[in-house]
């Protein structure tokens, strides 16, 4: 006789009543005009929570989940419910500016858990939690390098007052926002906790902290950021806002369990930086103008490609805004929502709402123009160019070294290549690489080597006339300004292949990268190492600098003769697996 689990079988009903319960939240939402949300996959703003008081919450079905300055974000239940009504109204009536979703009791009751990590830490936060915006402020201003850092970091070891944790944490904001920091990196390691600060890209090690510290900055930061606080063993995201006397500054945070304890990586979104306008990206003009008539077509799947960090997410919102107008639907999906933009319905992704799962979800919100994150894998491809084909905008991005890869990494991931006709617009590649600063930067006169990789890199050039003169080169140095580094600030450098019928004869008949080249050769659009050597015949990065990011040519005869050898022997073997 065979018997069952009774405690599988109930977990399993008890599953798919969720999921149904869940799907008939969904298909209702667009009934009473409001977009639906899963709130699981959902990173909890506390401070939003907070907005919304318990008991209002539970009594009126209704939870506040995000908030921006004083527009507030909120899930409910029962549109129609006159408690729900009323909380809405009460909400309004104290300042806020409603953002209203529906969502299921699921997802309620999993963000109304939230409330009891409130309550646990209520004291501690009111004496010593908050980031004081008038301390990093002042402590920002004495911050000129990274040795300023440890030199404050000893000043408050010495205090010994019940303010060091908090006092630790205010500067550690501080000197990230003085020198420009773009991610903070708290590692524990056997004999100490390893503080770190990615700038310009590069991670530069900055002081050890007591591991004493360590433990409580941990909980407050996890605090912050709404994660679990009692979780240690799983990997968990978050994110959290301070104030600075200027400004605001948010906060993406990602904690992992290590061999020593749980290492946190924090970005720092600067909202006063995130004007993404296509003109801050600096293109040249060849870049420009095919990005702009790209962007003016009502549908097709635009794809930026680098490896991570090299600016595709900056890259794909500034096209967001350049379409971003009154009559156009613009939905994202994301992992995870790095910036806010203002008018645009930003969603991120979680362990029940993937890409994939996203991607067809959006389909149904009749969007205009869509932004999916990444292309991770067969699903999401097929589904995000079927969406291109059938009247939709999509922008993405893929881990490729350049933009002739993308079309083989679509291959790779299973995508017929007789669609990308009718589907894709135009593949972007690019990177990031550091500017000189402008302080410090010092000039030389460029070796025979150095000569002879620049003339090798623009033999090929398509728009000789737009080279700037060989002249004096420039070296990084070093000095206040810059923080020692001898760079301040970045750059992209970019290159693109228009999808035409040349370029979309040669992917089906031999798609090799060189083939693929040399069909687009009539686009007349520089390649990232010609971009580059833009910037660094202007006098604006360095040449090792260029090298750093992209392999640099050194024998025009060498790659010719490579070329020429690679199209002598064509794979047979390979070509009659070409579709």
């Amino acid at each position: 006789m065979i018997q069952f689990d009774d405690s599988i079988t109930d977990g399993r009903i008890a599953d798919l009543r969720l999921k149904e319960e869940e799907r008939r939240t969904e298909a209702l939402a667009p009934q009473y005009g409001y977009e639906y949300i899963d709130l699981h996959g959902y990173t909890i703003n506390p401070e939003a929570l907070s907005a919304v008081p318990e008991k209002l919450a539970r009594d009126s079905f209704i939870t506040g989940f995000d908030i921006i300055q004083k527009t507030l974000s909120v899930a409910i239940k029962l549109p129609s419910h006159e408690p729900t009504k009323e909380a809405l109204h009460k909400l309004q009536e104290m300042g806020y500016v409603l953002k209203v979703y529906m969502t299921s009791q699921a997802s309620l009751d999993h963000t109304w858990e939230r409330y009891k990590d409130i309550k646990n830490t209520q004291a501690e936060r009111k004496g010593f939690f908050d980031i004081g915006g008038a301390e990093v402020t002042a402590m920002s201003a004495r911050i000129k390098d990274v040795k300023d850092v440890t030199v404050l970091l000893n000043e408050i070891k010495t205090s010994n007052n019940s303010r060091r944790i908090s006092e630790t944490l205010e500067l550690i904001f501080a000197g990230a926002l003085a020198l420009g920091t773009s991610d903070v990196h708290i590692e524990p390691e056997e004999d100490a906790i390893r503080l770190r600060y990615r700038l310009d890209g590069v991670l530069y090690d900055i002081v050890d902290i007591d591991k004493y510290l360590y433990g409580r900055m941990m909980s407050r930061l996890k605090l912050l950021s709404g994660m679990i606080l009692n979780s240690k063993a799983q990997a968990q995201d978050g994110r959290f806002t301070f104030a600075t006397s200027e400004k605001e500054v948010e906060v993406r945070s990602s904690v992992i369990p290590g061999a020593y304890g749980e290492s946190i990586v924090m970005r720092l979104l600067d909202p006063s930086a995130a004007s993404f306008r296509l003109e801050r990206l600096n293109l040249n003009k060849h870049v420009l103008s095919v990005v702009e008539q790209q962007l003016k077509k009502p549908n097709g799947l635009i794809i930026t490609t680098g490896p991570t960090g090299s600016g595709k997410t900056t890259a794909l919102y500034a096209f967001l805004q350049q379409v971003h107008t009154e009559g156009t639907k613009i939905i994202t999906i994301e992992n995870p929502v790095e910036y806010k933009l203002e008018g645009i319905v930003q969603t991120q992704t979680g362990d029940d709402y993937t890409f994939a799962a996203g991607l067809r979800a959006i389909l149904r919100q009749d969007p205009d123009v869509i932004l999916l994150g990444e292309i991770r894998d067969h699903e999401v491809a097929e589904t995000a160019l079927h969406a291109a084909q059938t009247g939709h905008l999509v922008f993405s991005t893929l881990h490729t070294n350049s933009a002739v890869a993308g079309f083989a990494r679509l291959m790779d991931l299973g995508i017929d290549p007789r669609t990308f006709g009718t589907s894709m617009n135009m593949m972007m590649g690019q990177r990031l690489v550091r500017l000189l600063c402008e302080d410090c930067k010092q000039p030389y006169e460029p070796s025979a080597d150095d000569k002879n990789i620049i003339e090798v890199s623009l033999a090929t050039h398509p728009h000789p006339e737009d080279i700037p003169p060989l002249g004096q080169l420039y070296r990084a140095v070093g000095c206040e300004a810059c923080g020692k580094s001898g760079f301040k600030g970045r750059q992209g450098i970019f290159e693109a292949i228009i999808m035409d019928e040349a370029v979309e004869e040669v992917v089906l008949r031999d798609p090799r990268e060189h083939v693929i080249l040399e069909a687009a050769k009539p686009q007349g659009i520089p390649t990232m190492i010609q971009d580059g050597m833009r910037f660094l015949l202007e006098g604006k990065i360095s040449l090792p600098e260029l090298e750093r990011v992209v392999e640099l040519p050194r024998s025009l005869s060498t790659a010719i003769e490579k070329t020429d050898a690679v199209e002598e022997k064509i794979d047979d073997d390979f070509l009659s697996h070409v579709v």
